[in-house]
C-alpha cells in the first residue's frame, strides 16, 4: 500500500471543514466527512491504483438526523418516566444492530478500487449476535469475553465483505485477541503502579494528580493495542486466494503518537491534520497485499462476473447511520 497524502494539502481541507461545520451549526459535517474520506481514499493506492469514495453528503446527513432523533426520543422518554426510558432504551438497543449493519453496507458499497465497488452482505442474525448478544455477555462476565467479542465482530465484518464477486476470509482466532488484550492489561497495571509510586515519592505533588494516572497509562498503551490488533486482523484476512500482511511496529507507532501529541499541544490543535496524515501513512504503508496471481486478471474476472449479475441493490445504501 502507498499513501501520498500531504499535511499541507489536508490542512486546507481540514480547516475549511472545521470553519464551515461551526458556521452551519454542524450541518456541514456531512459534507466535511465526504471530503475527508475522499481525500484519504484517493491518496491510498494498492498496486499503483488509488481507492475512491462515492458516499453522498445528503445520505450521511439523513443518517445523522435519524441518530439525533433517536437519542432525543430516549432523552424525552427518560424525563417522562424511568419506565418509559427503559422501554425506549430497549427499542433502541434492538434497533442498533440493524443500524450498524446498514452503516457497514453503506461504507462498503461506496468504496471502490479499479472501478469495482466493495459490498457487505452480512445478515440480521449475525448483526444481532456481534452487536447485541456478545456485548451483553461481555458486560455480564465483567469483560472476560470482550476479546472473544472483538474477534467475532471482525470475523463478521470481514467474512461478509466482498470485492466484486469474491468474498474476503478471516482466519484470526480468539486466542490471538486474548494474547493482545492480556498483554495490554499487564502493561496497564504495571504502568499504573509505576506512576503511582513515582507520584508518591515526588515531593509537592498534590493527591489530585493521581486522577491523571489512568489517562496517561491508557494513552501509553493505546499505540500497542492499535499496532498489535491491526497486525492480527490483517494477517488473518484473505481476498479469495490473495493474502494480506501487516507489519506495524508498536514502538514506531508510539513514537509517532507521542510526537503528534506534543505538536498538537504546542500548536493549539493546528497540527491535528498533519498528525492524521503521519499516522495514516505509517499504518497504511505497513500493509501489503500478497497476490496469489495476476491482479489484472483477477480484477478483469471480477468485472465480468459483476457485469453479468449486476448491482441492483445500489439504492438500498442511501443512508449512512454514522454511529
Amino acid at each position: 500500500m502507498k499513501f501520498s497524502g500531504r499535511g499541507g494539502e489536508y490542512f486546507g481541507i481540514w480547516i475549511v471543514n472545521l470553519l464551515l461545520t461551526v458556521l452551519t451549526l454542524g450541518i456541514y459535517s456531512a459534507w466535511a466527512k465526504v471530503r475527508r474520506l475522499q481525500y484519504f481514499h484517493r491518496h491510498t493506492a494498492l498496486a499503483g491504483t488509488a481507492f475512491d469514495y462515492h458516499g453522498k453528503p445528503i445520505a450521511i446527513l439523513k443518517g445523522r438526523v435519524i441518530a439525533v432523533l433517536l437519542l432525543a426520543a430516549y432523552e424525552i422518554a427518560m424525563r417522562l418516566s424511568v419506565a418509559a426510558g427503559l422501554v425506549v432504551g430497549a427499542l433502541l438497543a434492538a434497533a442498533l444492530p440493524l443500524l450498524l449493519m446498514r452503516s457497514l453496507r453503506f461504507r462498503a458499497h461506496n468504496t471502490s478500487w479499479r472501478g469495482l465497488r466493495f459490498a457487505f452482505d452480512g445478515q440480521r442474525g449475525g448483526a444481532y449476535r456481534v452487536f447485541l448478544l456478545w456485548p451483553a455477555l461481555s458486560a455480564v462476565t465483567l469483560g472476560l469475553l470482550a476479546p472473544l467479542w472483538h474477534q467475532r465482530m471482525k470475523q463478521y465484518q470481514h467474512r461478509h465483505l466482498r470485492f466484486g464477486a469474491t468474498g474476503f476470509g478471516f482466519a484470526a482466532g480468539a486466542g490471538g485477541f486474548y494474547r493482545v488484550y492480556l498483554t495490554a492489561l499487564v502493561l496497564v497495571l504495571g504502568g499504573a503502579l509505576l506512576a503511582i509510586l513515582a507520584l508518591h515519592f515526588l515531593a509537592g505533588v498534590p493527591p489530585q494528580a493521581l486522577g491523571f494516572v489512568p489517562v496517561l497509562v491508557l494513552l501509553a498503551v493505546r499505540p500497542y493495542l492499535t499496532a498489535r490488533l491491526q497486525n492480527l486482523v490483517w494477517n488473518g484476512t484473505r481476498l479469495g486466494e490473495h493474502r494480506f500482511e501487516s507489519r506495524v511496529g508498536a514502538r514506531r507507532l508510539y513514537l509517532i503518537a507521542v510526537t503528534n501529541l506534543i505538536a498538537i499541544v504546542c500548536t493549539l490543535g493546528l497540527f491535528i491534520p498533519f498528525a492524521a496524515i503521519r499516522s495514516a501513512r505509517y499504518r497504511l504503508e505497513s500493509v501489503a497485499m500478497l497476490p496469489a496471481g495476476s491482479l489484472d486478471e483477477f480484477v478483469a474476472g471480477q468485472s465480468s462476473e459483476v457485469g453479468a449479475t449486476g448491482e441492483g441493490a445500489a439504492d438500498l445504501f442511501d443512508v449512512d447511520i454514522a454511529l
